[in-house]
């Protein structure tokens, strides 16, 4: 049983750092559709 629980930690941990390294390596698109929004004249003060 203990064999078996430090295999189990092992993978987690594993695991673990190998979803933290994709995470910082992986190069996520930015967003690239355009917003435009009609702002009313009267929200600015002159």
């Amino acid at each position: 049983m203990n064999g078996f629980l430090k295999l189990f930690l092992i993978i987690i941990v594993a695991g673990v750092v190998g979803g933290g390294v994709f995470l910082a390596s992986w190069d996520i698109p930015a967003p690239s559709t355009q917003v435009e929004k009609v702002l009313d004249d009267s929200q600015f003060p002159r």
